[in-house]
């Protein structure tokens, strides 16, 4: 009680994540008469962040940047107006169809909120969109990026479970499309009851000429997603292929990022990585001294006195998570609850690359949730609207998202048929 009372009383207080989560540890080791492995804690925070796969965020996170800069995430949409942009809420489907494209290169989706939310609201609102609508489909949209692969939180939890990362990346393919699809069944749905502005048809010339705009772009997703289902490149290197890729883009064929920009560029990834990465230090630690008090082995023993059902057992896990990411950032969730929760999970049966799909899932509900989702509060400001408005906007994509959740737990061949049929 006194670690939690710690723990809340910090965070309340307003101190970065990772301080609140050492000073967690640092109380338990008192409170549990473990002091004595104070000594250890320094060589536990190096090993912690001694590992491979850690190398993968910095350049995930590079190639955002340089997409950012570099006008390519304009040129998907443009592509992506193309194909859907003539239908009733064409700009709707343009936008949630230029996240997905977006997804499998930010890989984050409080960066994919934050760029799509200046790019598609104002047009939308333009176009004669509701402002609301506007704004959700866009948080919606952005809920793709931990997903659709390359994703920074499975590289994350890959990394805290000791799970191999490219199986995680190829398990979430069909879960991404999964919920894309759903999203469209909103919108279509909303352009039935509602009434949206209806689309353009493009000319040809146009056609042309966007398309091939959007191609290059296109290709970065590709050649890191089949490189890595191929076996030709491990996660760590698609992703310095991919930012390769990305600055000769951006750079040789766009003009839109010179030398000078790089600085900037790399000093935001650097801020960035170490965000991150001092939150997995500290939450390795913290779950490295709970397990000296057995304590994954008693939230074990706890849930199986409440059910044996391996769905009951997850539709728990997906409230867990869910709560807790109304307070903190997915991150930090996924950090802090995967090392406690995984062997209850395991005891059940449940693959670990399924378990990962799902609980990558349930963090995301958290960005777009009050009272603390950043997701909400950035297309809050760039669309300039309440809480309560943007909110109420959001709940039917996010109960399509719950029913995709649902259907995710209850078939496991969605996240798993594909690594399956990769590994054999």
């Amino acid at each position: 009680m006194m670690t939690s009372a710690v723990f809340f009383v910090s965070l309340l207080a307003g101190l970065p994540i990772f301080i609140t989560l050492l000073l967690g540890t640092l109380v338990f080791l008192l409170q549990a008469d473990l002091a004595v492995l104070m000594t250890s804690l320094p060589i536990q925070l190096y090993g912690s962040l001694n590992q491979n796969g850690l190398l993968a965020i910095p350049l995930f996170m590079l190639v955002g940047e340089l997409m950012n800069r570099g006008g390519l995430t304009t040129r998907l949409m443009n592509a992506a107006d193309v194909f859907v942009g003539g239908f009733r809420g064409g700009l709707a489907y343009v936008n949630l169809l230029t996240n997905a494209m977006a997804a499998s290169i930010l890989g984050s989706a409080t960066a994919q909120i934050a760029v799509m939310s200046r790019l598609m609201i104002p047009a939308m609102v333009e176009k004669g969109y509701n402002k609301e609508f506007s704004a959700a489909v866009t948080m919606a949209g952005g809920l793709l990026g931990p997903i659709i692969p390359p994703s920074m939180l499975m590289i994350i939890y890959g990394v805290v479970a000791y799970q191999p990362i490219s199986a995680l990346f190829i398990a979430g393919i069909l879960p991404g499309l999964l919920i894309v699809a759903g999203f469209a069944l909103v919108i279509f749905i909303t352009g039935l009851v509602k009434g949206l502005p209806s689309g353009e048809r493009h000319q040809s010339s146009r056609v042309r000429k966007d398309l091939l705009a959007g191609l290059l772009p296109a290709t970065i997703p590709l050649v890191v997603i089949v490189c890595i289902i191929a076996g030709v490149m491990t996660p760590t290197e698609a992703g310095a292929v991919a930012s390769i890729m990305a600055f000769a883009i951006g750079a040789g064929a766009y003009k839109a990022i010179r030398i000078k920009d790089l600085g900037a560029v790399f000093a935001s990834v650097a801020l960035n990585t170490a965000t991150i990465t001092g939150l997995i230090a500290t939450a390795s630690v913290f779950g490295w001294a709970l397990s000296f008090e057995a304590v994954p082995d008693m939230l074990v023993e706890w849930i199986s006195g409440i059910t044996t059902s391996p769905i009951v057992f997850l539709m728990l896990v997906y409230a867990l998570v869910i709560v807790l990411g109304m307070f903190l950032e997915s991150i930090s969730v996924m950090i802090v609850i995967v090392p406690i929760i995984l062997p209850a999970a395991l005891s059940f049966g449940i693959d670990p690359i399924h378990f990962g799909v799902m609980i990558s899932l349930a963090t995301l509900v958290g960005l777009v949730t009050p009272p603390v989702g950043p997701g909400l509060y950035i297309a809050m400001t760039a669309a300039n609207l309440p809480m309560g408005a943007l909110f109420r906007a959001m709940v039917p994509f996010l109960l399509s998202m719950f029913a995709c959740m649902l259907i995710i737990a209850l078939f496991p061949a969605i996240s798993l048929w594909l690594p399956s049929l990769m590994a054999s």
